[in-house]
């Protein structure tokens, strides 16, 4: 039977994950409230199609920090992909640039920056970053991110520490023994192995290693250290979208984490309008979070966003057949977005309007 939507994909990687995997890749913080949210507050926004448009050609095409991408639509950076597949983040990196997407490395990944750059090197890359109590550790990944050619540094702010994630501390989760967190040595490539009883080897991991002292002003000191883009992931309030701007980023990605982090934050989608409102003539802004279909990565260019980015569904093409079950999956993606496009009446991204998505209460009246 074919597969025609990433729920099928889904349901065949939790036939191929072990628990423990799957468990770490499907789950959200607290009581999944936000998880479940991610996806329904896209079902409430209505699609308000034109008619008798001239689509017979259509172009979604568009360009980020100066790079061309054949559609608006990346992978984000999703950590320990050889958990889902041995093609890793290489399988995925490839799948990427395949279809002319941007491909995210996590810090936390089983490949290294330069693996992934000499694996996959016609695909853009760009590298997400954690900033380490030691910043030793943090200015080392920025030059070899530099020097592998990666186009820009994307720092998560949403992750102090990580949220309380109840399917890993019930499965005591830890990174299988014959994987290691491939951008370090030591404690960092191996720390996620050994989790107390009861606890998350991950959060473990993050609360020993990340700085729990950040703020906005040790922005300033990244971009003293590179001269590559910095784009900020986990902003879902204007307030902070103000203050990336004030801070000289770059970019930002409006996202809750795949609801990973404090449950009952608004969806990613909830939160874009007022961002786009308060920085959006500024600031690349983009936005990860319940993208499941083509509209859905409509309704977010419509609300504002430039790109969207995928997590999960790119693991569950990888755990289905590596590379190739990415490349499907964008494949499926990428048709339904242009159904979309084409049924709206938008030949290319400049013709998406704001007034062709509104909410459903909108049409509650009648």
């Amino acid at each position: 039977m074919a597969l025609v939507c990433v729920e099928d994909f889904e349901k065949k990687a939790a036939v191929h994950l072990e628990k423990n995997a799957l468990d770490y890749y499907r789950s959200g913080a607290g009581e999944q409230f936000t998880l479940g949210l991610n996806r329904e507050a896209f079902r409430r926004l209505r699609l308000r199609p034109r008619c008798l448009r001239d689509i017979s050609r259509l172009d979604i095409g568009c360009e980020i920090f100066g790079e061309r991408m054949k559609w608006p639509l990346g992978i984000a950076p999703t950590a320990m992909q050889k958990m889902a597949h041995p093609d890793g983040e290489i399988g995925n990196a490839r799948a990427a640039g395949k279809a002319g997407s941007v491909y995210i490395l996590s810090t936390l990944s089983t490949t290294s920056l330069e693996d992934l750059a000499s694996g996959a090197p016609d695909t853009v890359k760009w590298f997400q970053l954690y900033i380490y109590k030691d910043r030793t550790v943090t200015e080392k990944l920025v030059r070899r991110a530099e020097k592998a050619n990666f186009k820009a540094l994307v720092l998560t702010i949403d992750a102090p520490i990580f949220g309380h994630r109840r399917a890993d501390i019930r499965n005591n989760f830890s990174l299988p023994a014959h994987l290691t967190l491939a951008n370090f040595q030591g404690v960092k490539a191996t720390g996620v192995g050994n989790p107390s009883m009861g606890a998350s080897g991950i959060n473990e991991y993050v609360s020993s290693q990340f700085d729990p002292t950040i703020t906005w002003k040790d922005i300033a000191w990244l971009k003293s250290i590179t001269h590559l883009p910095i784009v900020v992931k986990g902003v879902l309030t204007a307030e902070d979208a103000v203050l990336a701007r004030e801070f000289g980023c770059a970019g930002l990605i409006v996202s809750n984490h795949g609801a990973r982090q404090i449950d009952t934050v608004p969806a990613s989608i909830e939160a874009l309008p007022e961002i786009v409102k308060a920085v959006g003539d500024d600031l690349v802004v983009m936005l990860d979070g319940g993208i499941m279909q083509g509209n859905d990565i409509f309704k977010a260019l419509a609300l504002g966003a430039k790109t969207v980015f995928v997590g999960r569904p790119a693991v569950w093409g990888l755990a289905y057949n590596g590379q190739k079950g990415v490349e499907e999956l964008l494949s499926i993606l990428r048709k339904d977005f242009e159904v979309t496009m084409a049924l709206i009446g938008a030949q290319t991204l400049k013709d998406i309007l704001p007034s062709m998505v509104v909410h459903e209460c909108q049409y509650a009246k009648l």
